[in-house]
């Protein structure tokens, strides 16, 4: 990551009383009460799922190897942080936005293969010392983790801080929660414009194209500085906006 500072409708359980019944006075009520909370829920959830626009079976299209780690639930519930991702404007645009998403994430992580860094002799690099919080989870403990590999003491107190978790002291959360590493990823592509004019998400609801989503996150890729890496990055996204039947749109490169 580049360094920056700054279905179904719930229906009323009816209780039959008198002769034949098997429940019936205040005991049944609460009973069936609990029930329709039970099924309620079960519903909300499953409404939640259904209103983004990757279902599951998408996903696993997505990201056939996967790491187990980076669950789809783990997904849809951190986007309960960020309501506005992949559901501002068209149809065609939520799509696109949610394939963009993706596509850097799998990028950054091997298909969701790699849940941290892997060359650790560049751990210590990511603490900033200028910082007046320092480092207090130790100089090499602010490598990249997550979706999108999250890194810098700095972002951990910043995503820490706008989603009200401790990461500045527990920076481990992003590698052993998933739900906190899908909801890191999408604070910086909510919040963060990296080398870019705009945010990650405000580049596809702008119809900037995903081209600026990756000077957003990697800016120094772009302009011939590493033409592999942002061809592989369009690859993904055309790909994905294809298994979300849906096209690419313009400025599709950096």
């Amino acid at each position: 990551m580049w360094r920056r500072r700054g279905l179904a409708v719930l229906v009323a359980l009816a209780v039959a009383c008198g002769v034949g019944s098997g429940v019936s006075g205040p005991g049944a009520a609460a009973a069936a009460e609990e029930r329709g909370n039970s099924v309620a829920q079960g519903n909300a959830e499953e409404r939640g799922k259904t209103r983004f626009v990757v279902s599951e079976a998408q996903f696993e299209r997505m990201f056939p190897e996967r790491n187990s780690f980076f669950t789809y639930d783990g997904l849809v519930e951190a986007t309960r942080a960020y309501p506005e991702f992949a559901r501002t404007g068209s149809k065609a645009v939520r799509r696109q936005e949610a394939a963009a998403f993706l596509a850097n994430v799998s990028h950054e992580t091997g298909g969701l293969f790699y849940v941290v860094a892997q060359d650790e002799s560049t751990y210590p690099i990511f603490c900033d010392k200028t910082q007046p919080y320092g480092c207090p989870a130790g100089e090499s403990a602010y490598y990249g983790r997550g979706a999108i590999m999250l890194s810098w003491n700095f972002n951990y107190k910043a995503a820490g801080d706008a989603l009200g978790i401790d990461l500045l002291n527990n920076p481990s959360l992003v590698e052993r929660d998933p739900k906190v590493a899908w909801m890191t990823a999408l604070w910086y592509w909510n919040t963060q414009t990296g080398m870019a004019t705009v945010t990650g998400h405000d580049a596809m609801v702008q119809r900037k194209g995903f081209g600026e989503t990756i000077r957003s996150l990697n800016g120094p890729e772009c302009d011939g500085g590493k033409p592999e890496q942002v061809k592989h990055r369009v690859g993904l996204y055309r790909e994905f906006v294809r298994v979300l039947h849906t096209a690419p749109g313009k400025h599709v490169s950096c």
